[in-house]
């Protein structure tokens, strides 16, 4: 079973109101890629990765006029997709939800938020949905925080009975958008580090409560973070993914952060590539992830970041090269396991 996380920048800008996609010769949301282009790029990515289930982050929107579920489906038939099915969590207000498409053949899922509810006050970690509570800067003061666009956890099960659990996340970004003063991008960066360590607290008390009832879980998507990324990190002392990650007999694997966690100074993957134009260079990081919880770690499991440069496939095909570059500013990260 293939399992993958992919993020697709602005996809929801490829779709009109009713969820048709837009494949023509207008600009898309992705710099210098027309729609046509980035749609043709996608559907080989797609069909490339031929996975029985794609957590696809920064999927399309949904609101009253917009239907996330409607459009994802009308984009795997237009290219004959095996999963073709979409489901998504609870709706946020960025215009990029996180939803999962899957194959109907071989899996059942399903949206499946655990915690008291909105406002609720029962024991264990609080809806995804509602408002944790926790002081983040230690001055006896409970800061409530809340996410932007709250995890996805899906309710997976296989065509044999295996169950799965699903968490799709895509925490806070730490960039200082919108300042422009030196001591302005101090407080914004520290303060978005902030808020991103809480999320990711949260996420963990949930990831360790699922392991606990012995469930098998995945958490997979973009984490905006990872060891040593930025200069605040020590500030805190960890970061996002090592609290993610956890410790002892609860702990989450992903070669990948476990490979960044042990060579700050050497070479590490990456799984995202941006254009600082400022600079005029690109910039790679590791953001994106398939964390398994210790159950699943002994199904000897194969990853692999389907980077258009570093993966050796990807690089020997030029088609499927040029098509992750067109498509995203994020590369897909498959999970291989057999259950």
């Amino acid at each position: 079973m293939r399992i993958a996380t992919y993020n697709v920048e602005w996809f929801d800008a490829l779709f009109d109101d009713h969820g048709h996609l837009l494949a023509d010769g207008g600009w898309s949301a992705r710099h210098d890629v027309t729609r046509a282009q980035q749609t043709e790029a996608l559907g080989i990515v797609f069909t490339a990765l031929d996975a029985d289930a794609v957590m696809v982050i920064e999927a399309p929107d949904s609101n009253r006029r917009r239907d996330t579920v409607r459009a994802l489906e009308r984009f795997a038939d237009a290219f004959g997709l095996r999963a073709r099915r979409a489901v998504m969590g609870f709706a946020n207000e960025t215009q990029q939800e996180i939803a999962l498409l899957f194959d109907p053949d071989v899996l059942e899922a399903e949206h499946d938020p655990r915690g008291p509810d909105v406002g609720g006050q029962g024991p264990g970690a609080p809806r995804f949905d509602g408002t944790y509570r926790i002081d983040l800067d230690i001055d006896a003061t409970e800061d409530k925080v809340r996410f932007s666009k709250p995890p996805f956890e899906v309710a997976l099960r296989t065509a044999s009975g295996r169950r799965l659990r699903l968490i799709g996340a895509h925490l806070k970004s730490k960039a200082p958008h919108g300042a422009t003063t030196r001591d302005e991008v101090m407080r914004l960066s520290i303060a978005n580090r902030r808020k991103q360590l809480a999320q990711a607290i949260w996420l963990r008390a949930r990831l360790s409560e699922d392991i606990a009832a012995g469930d098998s879980v995945i958490l997979l998507g973009d984490l905006n973070d990872g060891p040593g990324l930025d200069e605040y990190e020590n500030l805190f002392g960890r970061s996002s993914v090592e609290i993610l990650m956890g410790e002892g007999d609860q702990a989450m694997y992903d070669p990948h952060a476990a490979q960044a966690l042990t060579s700050r100074l050497g070479a590490r993957p990456t799984s995202a590539r941006f254009y600082l134009s400022h600079e005029k260079r690109y910039l790679q990081a590791l953001l994106d992830y398939v964390m398994v919880s210790p159950d699943l770690r002994a199904f000897d499991p194969a990853w692999r970041i389907w980077h258009p440069f570093d993966d050796p496939v990807c690089w020997t095909t030029p088609e499927l090269c040029q098509a992750l570059l067109t498509a995203s500013d994020h590369f897909p990260v498959t999970l291989d396991i057999d259950l």
